[in-house]
Parts: C-alpha cells; structure tokens; sequence
C-alpha cells in the first residue's frame, strides 16, 4: 500500500464533463455489480441496461438536488480512477458521493481523500457527513475513520464525523 505522501502526490481532480458520462455510467455499473449479481437472474444486457437507467437517474437527481456541489473525477498518475461529489455547506461537508474502479480500490486512495475531507472540515469548523447504504462495503472503513450513524433512511446509515472542539483556553 502507498504512504498517504505518495498518493497525494499522484492524485489530482477536475471538474465532470458531459464527455466523461460514459466513464461515469461504467464507473457507476461497478459499483452495483455485486449486488446485481446476487439479486436478480437476468441476462448481462439486461443488467447493463437497468444499471445504465439507473445511473442515469441518480446522475441527473445528484445534478438537480445539489447545484452548490463539486462534482470532480479523480485521476491518479493521469489516469482516470473515481469520481468524488461533494457539496460544502453552512455546518457541515456533504459528501455526496465517491466511487474509484476496481483495480485501484483497497489501495488507501479513497482513505485518504475522505481524510483529506477530514482534515478540511476540521480546520473550518464543520461536520462530515455521508449517506451509505447498509450492506456497502465501505461502512466499515467510514466506522474506522471515526464516523458514527446519526441516522437511518430505507437502505442508507446517514454517517457523521464530528471535529473534535479545541478548546481555546489552550491555545
């Protein structure tokens, strides 16, 4: 695994383009993979096409309910690896979302973004938060960075980190 010096050093962000929906549908079909193949009987163009719908869908809600976001794609070394979505706002860091490819998961990479995450809204004051659904993988790797369910909606834990309070009378 890399140091988290050595990631940031090759990782970098820009913004989405309506070019990159391709990558992003693929990116997205990735992530369901697993669970499309557990749950349902159909054939791989049928899969494809429903997660394609559904991508679609979650693409266009995200783009609609959080105007004020960043929706960036992550590139490691140059290479096209994730995308990060997430939207700042009065008390807390949103993040709507973050999705890297298969070959680059389990790496530390997406550890240390929501780290990076962190260590920004600690430095202004504010909270975390995420929506993960219940059988993600990742809830675990959010509960070990310090993220506790605040609360629960159909599928989704609503994850929150909380900056710990400095005390002035210290400084």
């Amino acid at each position: 695994m890399q140091t988290n010096e050595q990631i940031s050093h090759q990782v970098s962000f820009r913004p989405i383009a309506d070019s990159d929906l391709p990558f992003l549908c693929k990116l997205y079909r990735t992530t369901r993979q697993d669970e499309m193949d557990l749950l349902y009987n159909w054939s791989r163009e049928e899969k494809r096409d429903f997660l394609d719908q559904q991508f679609n869908a979650q693409h266009s809600f995200y783009q609609h309910s959080f105007p004020d976001a960043q929706f960036d794609l992550i590139y490691h070394s140059g290479i096209r690896i994730g995308r990060l979505y997430q939207e700042e706002r009065v008390d807390e860091i949103r993040i709507i979302d973050i999705a890297i490819i298969p070959q680059y998961r389990n790496q530390g990479i997406g550890s240390k973004l929501i780290r990076d995450i962190i260590v920004r809204a600690e430095n202004i004051g504010k909270c975390v938060r995420i929506h993960v659904e219940h059988n993600n993988r990742a809830l675990q790797l959010y509960l070990n960075l310090g993220f506790q369910q605040i609360d629960t909606s159909g599928v989704y834990f609503l994850m929150e980190f909380r900056p710990s309070i400095k005390d002035t009378a210290d400084a």
